[in-house]
């Protein structure tokens, strides 16, 4: 079974502009990419390289345009993480990297990775804000210490629980705002999340409205995947 990174556009709604990509990593079963079980059945080593395989395709060096990578709780915990991200930064110069972290650490780990992150002018998100454990009392402590918030429609939509979607993006826009943080929006699908966004003075965006994930070239052409 082949595990491999897709990736999808954010995009700065206010001026019609990509301005970044997050990398999905995917594993094909059965003819179908799906959501591996752990991000780790691709070593961190690999997904640097295919990180800078993208950087490279996208010529992000000359765009300025981020590229997002996700870390759980095991790859944070890491003793090479540090010094793996590091390296890579170092060869993606002067193109920005966004590490996001979909647990949140505790007030040690934040501060170290605040520490050493931010020396190599690397970004901080704290990814899927307002679901699962990533609830304002457990994040509250790591929010000094990042760059950047991601709430993602999706997963309450997932969990039937569409309707609290305007109420609980306000607040985190609100959190966002109070703590001087950027803020992404994922999950939009249609004109009508846009509109939303757009109403509640969201200007980052991201998901299939603006499109699809793709394949991450590994010296094939780039295909459409799915999420």
């Amino acid at each position: 079974m082949n595990v491999s990174f897709f990736f999808q556009p954010q995009v700065d709604h206010s001026h019609r502009a990509v301005f970044g990509y997050e990398l999905l990593l995917r594993k094909e079963m059965n003819g179908h990419w799906a959501v591996p079980k752990s991000f780790t059945e691709l070593s961190l080593d690999k997904q640097a390289e295919l990180l800078e395989q993208l950087a490279s395709q996208l010529q992000t060096k000359a765009t300025n345009q981020v590229l997002a990578l996700n870390l759980n709780r095991q790859q944070a915990e890491d003793d090479l993480m540090l010094g793996t991200i590091i390296y890579l930064k170092k060869r993606l110069n002067p193109a920005a990297l966004t590490i996001e972290l979909t647990e949140c650490p505790s007030l040690n780990e934040i501060q170290k990775y605040s520490l050493f992150f931010h020396q190599h002018d690397i970004k901080l998100s704290i990814d899927d804000v307002g679901t699962g454990s990533n609830t304002f009392e457990n994040i509250r402590h790591a929010l000094p210490f990042v760059d950047q918030i991601k709430f993602a429609m999706q997963n309450l939509r997932m969990s039937g629980q569409a309707e609290r979607i305007p109420h609980e993006l306000a607040f985190w826009r609100d959190i966002a705002q109070s703590y001087h943080l950027e803020f992404i929006l994922e999950g939009v699908e249609d004109q009508g999340d846009q509109k939303m966004a757009e109403q509640q003075g969201i200007e980052w965006h991201q998901g299939y409205y603006y499109g699809k994930p793709r394949l991450v070239d590994n010296g094939r052409q780039l295909v459409n995947g799915g999420c």
